[in-house]
């Protein structure tokens, strides 16, 4: 399952996230993984977390980054939940369309059986329309 927080910048997604995250703790049995743009939240983030700044990896665009998110499922059978807080930074999607990266989210997410979370700086009805429903 893909669930999307969304707002222009400074509307508080990534508190939010943080907020889910530590509230996520309490019922988790597995691992939960935090990708950021940099090491900042780590000291926010309960030490069960594993932050991982994600512009410490050569990750130029969304097929590389879908990569990337492929490679985190394959190395931990017990990853439940996966926050991906400034999505379009880190995924290098800035001014594209999302549709194709969403769902390719979507399908590893079911694979996988991976809760993931994106915060996402765009206005709700700048995405995709199946992508509407994954609001939170």
């Amino acid at each position: 399952m893909v669930q999307l927080i969304v707002g222009l910048k400074g509307a508080g997604k990534t508190k939010k996230m943080l907020d889910h995250v530590h509230e996520s703790m309490k019922s988790v049995d597995g691992n939960i993984v935090y990708l950021d743009k940099s090491s900042q939240n780590m000291h926010e983030l309960n030490n069960k977390v594993r932050l991982i700044n994600v512009s410490e990896y050569p990750i130029q665009n969304t097929d590389q980054f879908v990569g990337f998110i492929c490679g985190i499922c394959s190395q931990d059978y017990d990853l439940e939940e996966m926050y991906l807080d400034g999505f379009l930074k880190i995924a290098k999607a800035e001014g594209q369309d999302l549709t194709s990266v969403l769902t390719q989210l979507n399908s590893i997410s079911e694979q996988f059986k991976v809760k993931m979370v994106l915060s996402i700086s765009v206005d709700k009805e700048d995405l995709p329309e199946f992508a509407k429903a994954q609001v939170i």
